[in-house]
């Protein structure tokens, strides 16, 4: 019997992934990845690297996708909390420049699954969060590509974050921290699509 729960997202190829989480007075545990579960569950999906990163609040990372090498990825936070966005780049998909977004926490223990052909990025809500991920191809350098953020023909509507001026902010004041390259990439006209 499967050992997780697959909810199917409004925009085909993405999936919510619930483990069953045991738990007792001395903690709790959790199996983050099952292939046989998976795979009773029509997710196929072949992983080759697993990935971590930890981020401070107000860190966006994103909107990442690669170009001639797609990944599927399956993320989760293992602390803190995000908000995760994934955002379809497939050109004959009818939801192109459609996004889907979530919050994935320490708490919850949700998972998402994003399918190949997605950009991807998260902002952190917590003080600061450690995102881990699997991913089904090795990454390629050079072949990095991105979609502006806060694109407004995508209109990801990201919590709590706020314009003041010519800045980004949390409501609690904390600025939108983003490196020069997820602030300058063009919006989804001028992206490549698969």
């Amino acid at each position: 019997m499967s050992q997780i729960k697959v909810t199917k997202c409004p925009i085909e190829g993405l999936y919510i992934i619930e483990p069953a989480v045991h738990g007792d007075e001395r903690g709790y545990f959790m199996e983050t990845y099952n292939q046989r579960d998976m795979e009773e569950n029509g997710l196929n999906m072949v992983f080759v690297q697993d990935n971590q990163s930890m981020s401070n609040k107000g860190v966006l990372r994103g909107l990442h996708f690669q170009k001639q090498y797609p990944q599927g990825k399956l993320v989760r936070v293992i602390k803190g909390r995000v908000f995760d966005v994934a955002v379809d780049l497939r050109k004959d998909s009818k939801t192109f420049g459609k996004w889907f977004g979530l919050e994935l926490s320490e708490e919850n223990k949700k998972q998402f699954y994003i399918s190949e052909g997605f950009a991807h990025g998260y902002l952190v809500l917590s003080d600061m969060a450690e995102f881990c991920y699997k991913v089904t191809d090795f990454y390629h350098p050079g072949d990095d590509g991105g979609i502006a953020w806060n694109d407004p023909e995508i209109g990801v509507i990201w919590p709590e974050v706020v314009k003041k001026g010519d800045g980004y902010f949390m409501s609690d004041g904390t600025p939108v921290n983003l490196n020069d390259r997820d602030r300058n990439w063009p919006g989804l006209g001028e992206t490549h699509k698969f």
